[in-house]
């Protein structure tokens, strides 16, 4: 192989750029040249792509978002538009293609490898929703933020004896809410998984109140059946001694510079993904399990997968007393 493709797709999420440069940087000890396609699958459907070589990804570990750009691009769906990217990119002379991305990123990859062309994901996504890998690259990054931002409410919540409703990202995974929950130690974590009702989380908050807590911090899963929004209003209307008040913590926790974990398991990941490429593998997701870069079959990567479990909502409940 002389020459593959490098692409960032779906939601960005820290330690992208330390992928990107590790792809490039091992593909460039081997002897492999690396366009990057910009904008993602829309991109590489549109034919947007660049040289990179060693120089051109310098400086970017430390960088959140992704020098490459993202798109979403639905059209990619369609047969006749995957069959079409696969003749432009064999037009090229391009041989071989890394995904960097989560669980819809990996699906079009899947199709790719399906019409024969030779193609590897990399586990990238903050929602963490691949399956076969414990973690995937800006989960971390995402954690912290979220933590770092609880965190702080729970200072002004004390301060005015409050309750937070805080929406945390991850669409239909309520990973990043659970798990900042725990870390943030919250009183409670709402989340698809496990739906509640918002007179059961008024319950806790009366409950709460009646212990003398100084404040109440709810973090709520933003695919969760009960919303945010609608606990804050309904808090807001049913008062149970603490003063409700709504936090979106949004696309804060895409950006910001990767940590150290993130840099390295996107580096560690990636190189990986190179090796695998150049070794004739394709069809596969580089995900990270034991302790060490694991290749996943992307037809299971793509999945439905639970990583919210029984036993861990239970030690949120129990923390937070």
């Amino acid at each position: 192989m002389k020459r593959l493709a490098v692409l960032t797709s779906g939601g960005d999420a820290p330690g992208m750029n330390a992928a990107i440069r590790a792809v490039v940087r091992s593909a460039a000890a081997r002897g492999v040249a690396v366009e990057g396609v910009m904008n993602g699958f829309a991109g590489l459907a549109a034919g947007e792509c660049q040289p990179l070589d060693d120089r051109a990804v310098g400086g970017i570990l430390q960088r959140g978002g992704t020098i490459l750009g993202t798109r979403r691009f639905p059209s990619f769906c369609d047969v006749v538009v995957q069959e079409a990217v696969v003749e432009r990119l064999r037009t090229a002379n391009i041989e071989g293609l890394v995904v960097i991305g989560g669980n819809g990123s990996q699906q079009g990859a899947l199709a790719l490898h399906r019409l024969g062309f030779p193609v590897i994901g990399v586990a990238s996504t903050i929602d963490n929703d691949l399956a076969g890998t414990e973690v995937t690259i800006g989960v971390d990054t995402a954690l912290n933020t979220a933590t770092t931002c609880i965190d702080r409410l729970k200072d002004t919540a004390s301060s005015h004896h409050r309750a937070f409703i805080v929406e945390v990202m991850g669409r239909n995974s309520g990973y990043l809410a659970l798990m900042s929950a725990v870390a943030a130690g919250v009183e409670m974590v709402v989340v698809p998984e496990f739906p509640t009702d918002a007179e059961a989380v008024a319950a806790d908050v009366e409950a709460t109140y009646a212990r003398g807590k100084a404040h109440y911090i709810a973090a709520v899963a933003e695919g969760a059946q009960l919303s945010a929004r609608a606990l804050a209003a309904y808090l807001q209307e049913h008062p149970r001694g603490f003063e409700a008040r709504l936090t979106v913590l949004g696309h804060l926790q895409r950006g910001g510079s990767p940590t150290v974990r993130d840099r390295l398991l996107a580096s560690l990941l990636s190189v990986a993904a190179v090796e695998a490429l150049l070794g004739g593998h394709s069809g596969e997701v580089i995900g990270w399990r034991h302790g060490e870069p694991a290749a996943i079959p992307m037809e299971v990567a793509v999945e439905p997968c639970c990583k919210v479990t029984p036993e861990l909502m239970e030690l949120a409940a129990v923390l937070a007393r």
